[in-house]
């Protein structure tokens, strides 16, 4: 009787312990917050202005999302179409605030946004200051130039020597690649990608350099720009793998929100990320028939 009391409390033990067990690791997981999500909102920054993978227009067609604290001002892109997969995912809202292209990382490190989703390169010197989910697209670095050009038939960037040229300001277009054309003369930076388009067309520089996506949209928008992919040439760009993967930005040390968009992405494949980008490339607004 003794030996089958015994038993009966081991085994009233092991339930408790179980159940308790089961509580603790159910009330682990509710408990779990994601940092900035508290709101249930997700406010991230771009520029607007960076077609294709952000931009502003002035009607919610196709998708756009409201740009925050505009009237009547929308903002819509490969990046906006992320965003949006993100919040679908786990039921969050989402809002959008505009700012210029070098208030991004500052912005996100003091908490005015919980994250950056503008089209920027997981390059080591970012990944100092701030923490990366991603990548969210693969960008291979080419050159724009006029149809008309003389550098429109080059095959490789010793062919591009001598030639003036830009790139937006703060990015690894300008500051690593264009220096690795010979004799290049690098021309003052220019502020945003719309401008850097205009010098180009505007025959203020000779070519400009950017990633394919900025590319394939230009083309896009102006039928005498042609791409320079010197991708199958020995004689082409050097990047490293961080400075043509494009992701996530949030805050230092924001695992939470980090891990959690990095579970969206995991399930998407590169082919998701480029028929998303043909997309939007599509319906950017300066396309010309």
């Amino acid at each position: 009787m003794k030996r089958l009391f015994a038993l009966l409390l081991a085994l009233v033990m092991v339930f408790a312990l179980a159940a308790c067990s089961s509580s603790s690791s159910d009330d682990a997981e509710d408990d779990t917050v994601i940092q900035g999500l508290e709101d249930g909102v997700l406010t991230i920054a771009m520029e607007c202005a960076y077609a294709p993978y952000n931009w502003t227009q002035y009607d919610d067609s196709n998708g756009a999302v409201p740009i925050s604290g505009s009237d009547g001002e929308y903002a819509n892109g490969y990046d906006v179409m992320i965003a949006k997969l993100i919040c679908e995912y786990y039921g969050w809202e989402l809002e959008v605030i505009r700012t210029d292209w070098d208030s991004l990382v500052p912005g996100v490190q003091s908490g005015i946004y919980d994250a950056v989703i503008a089209g920027q390169s997981m390059t080591e010197e970012r990944s100092e200051q701030v923490d990366f989910a991603g990548p969210y697209y693969y960008a291979s670095i080419v050159c724009v130039t006029l149809a008309d050009s003389e550098y429109a038939s080059a095959t490789g960037l010793t062919d591009l020597a001598g030639g003036t040229c830009t790139a937006q300001i703060a990015t690894i277009w300008y500051d690593s690649m264009l220096p690795q054309i010979p004799d290049a003369q690098i021309q003052t930076a220019a502020e945003t990608a719309p401008a850097m388009l205009m010098a180009l067309e505007t025959g203020t520089v000779d070519f400009i350099c950017t990633d394919m996506p900025t590319a394939m949209g230009a083309v896009a928008a102006y039928d005498d720009m042609v791409i320079l992919d010197f991708s199958d040439s020995d004689d082409n760009f050097e990047a490293d793998e961080g400075e043509i993967n494009i992701g996530v930005s949030v805050m230092k040390g924001n695992t939470t929100l980090k891990d959690a968009i990095d579970e969206v992405l995991s399930t998407m494949t590169v082919d998701d990320f480029n028929e998303l980008m043909d997309e939007a490339i599509a319906i950017q607004p300066l396309t010309e028939d």
